[in-house]
């Protein structure tokens, strides 16, 4: 089972990685193609809205509610009542999701104004961005039931599945914005068809494997609700705020920055990109592992093995999330630049887009742990603990970006979501601690002792070696990726070598219950 789930944990992350990847091969060829530009400021914010909606109903608040009662009918009852659950949850789900589609398109004019109201001042960049609107909101109805099929699969220990159907959507949108754009009159247009293709896609990629699992849904609905369907949403309507705080978070920032210069949307953009990596390969990805094993640990009240499991990845957070952070900091210019200093990208947006990376990075490992933390929660269908510490979280943001936007402008917007995030783990892990639902091993001090020296040795290597940020801007493209992934080889191995030396082996991250 422990070899079973670090295997699990590895393939989640390696789909990840690769998802990733063409992410930013997406992202390089929108930046070279559209720029920080008025259509890309349109553009990002109809694609934020369904992709905020779907994390909001789906990836967030449904999955979490949803993947503990599952894990619990597995548990504890036959095949045909967990089938029967999946029948009536994907019933409700479809219901519920075409609706609010069908309302979102002819609302679409109000969306906008909801999402990006500085745009109003802006009459041929909002009237853009409704268009592309009506045509990517269809994508949360069929994004929201592919991870639908997602968590059940994950319950199922199918885990390679549903990681690697991100990477089709990267794909479908590299394809429309390489040979698809001259086909409209506004180029731009491509890209919002290529986001609606993708969800279909996406869907349509994962049915198959439903179906070998004799768990395809029939979308059965009944009035009154199934049980378990009452359950879910039970669970799911404290889940909305809890799991997608940092969502809102960037959508006020969105939001916000509407109101500054063009191109900050896109600045803001492209340095949350850039976290997401590092937030997703692994901290997703160790919570998608997770979060069925400590609901399977709770159903059947195996208290240690719980505990266990939640050390275990507490510290893979911190031994992974430390050095991330401050290697995104160290390295914010040479990625950006390497990455996105092409074509219409000028060198004041990879400037000032390394500006909020560097920000946003000072709250990475909150990032990561709200999503473990949460799942000690979750497990136990608690959601409205991690609902009341999200709203805390979410009006601290607010009061943060109303202090720091008039003096430090979007790098203001993602400092103060960063410190939101760190507020919100640190109330997360209190609530854990006190109400004895996380208990510490030994070990820790020596754990934190370790990960510090590594990191600043790492941290220094990296200072010393990576030059000025100027230098990296007139270098040929070549250069500048055969020194980046240099340099980024280098503090990995000059990172585990410390931790080596200081006493840490792989023996001591292993999952033992």
């Amino acid at each position: 089972m422990n070899k079973n789930l670090f295997r699990a944990l590895g393939t989640v992350s390696g789909f990840t990685f690769l998802s990733r990847i063409l992410g930013f091969v997406r992202d390089m060829v929108i930046a070279q193609v559209f720029g920080a530009s008025t259509a890309t400021d349109a553009f990002l914010v109809a694609f934020k809205i369904p992709n905020f909606m779907r994390r909001l109903f789906a990836e967030g608040a449904f999955s979490q509610a949803f993947v503990p009662v599952l894990g619990e009918y597995k548990e504890t009852r036959e095949q045909h009542y967990v089938k029967h659950l999946i029948d009536h949850v994907s019933g409700a789900l479809a219901g519920i999701l075409t609706l609010l589609t069908v309302l979102g398109i002819f609302a679409a004019p109000l969306l906008v104004l909801i999402f990006a109201p500085g745009f109003a001042q802006m009459p041929e960049k909002y009237a853009l961005a409704t268009d592309l609107l009506r045509i990517t909101l269809p994508y949360m109805l069929f994004i929201s039931l592919t991870a639908f099929a997602g968590g059940i699969l994950n319950t199922y220990g199918r885990f390679a599945v549903p990681a690697v159907t991100p990477v089709l959507l990267n794909l479908c949108m590299i394809a429309a914005a390489l040979w698809f754009t001259a086909w409209f009159e506004r180029p731009v247009l491509a890209l919002a068809w290529g986001v609606f293709v993708a969800g279909v896609v996406q869907l349509l990629f994962q049915i198959p494997f439903l179906y070998r699992l004799g768990l395809l849904p029939k979308f059965a609905w009944q009035w009154p609700l199934h049980s378990g369907v009452r359950k879910v949403l039970r669970l799911m309507l404290p889940a909305i705020f809890a799991v997608s705080v940092t969502q809102i978070s960037l959508l006020i920032d969105t939001l916000m920055a509407s109101f500054l210069v063009t191109g900050s949307i896109t600045w803001l953009y492209y340095s949350d990109r850039m976290l997401e990596f590092p937030v997703g390969v692994f901290g997703v990805a160790l919570a998608t592992v997770l979060l069925p094993r400590l609901s399977q640990l709770s159903a059947k009240k195996s208290e240690v093995a719980y505990q266990h499991s939640l050390n275990w990845g507490l510290r893979w957070v911190f031994l992974i999330g430390l050095p991330s952070m401050l290697g995104l900091m160290l390295l914010s210019g040479p990625i950006l630049t390497t990455l996105f200093y092409h074509g219409a990208f000028r060198a004041e947006d990879v400037t000032m887009s390394s500006y909020s990376l560097i920000a946003y990075s000072v709250g990475l490992l909150g990032f990561v742990l709200i999503k473990i933390l949460a799942s000690g929660f979750f497990s136990r269908q608690d959601t409205k603990t991690p609902m009341r510490i999200a709203v805390i979280a979410m009006l601290v943001n607010i009061t943060l970006n109303f202090m720091l936007i008039w003096s430090l402008a979007h790098i203001g917007l993602a400092l103060a979501t960063a410190l939101s995030a760190l507020l919100n783990a640190a109330l997360l892990y209190r609530a854990l601690s006190e109400q004895k639902l996380f208990i510490p091993e030994s070990g820790w001090i020596r754990f934190f002792s370790q990960l510090v020296f590594a990191s600043l040795g790492m941290s220094a290597l990296l200072w010393w070696g990576v030059g000025s940020f100027s230098d990296w801007l007139i270098q040929p493209l070549g250069w500048r990726i055969w020194h980046l992934f240099g340099w980024i080889g280098a503090g990995a191995v000059c990172y585990f070598t410390l931790l080596w030396l200081a006493g840490l082996r792989p023996a001591h991250m292993r999952l033992r219950h």
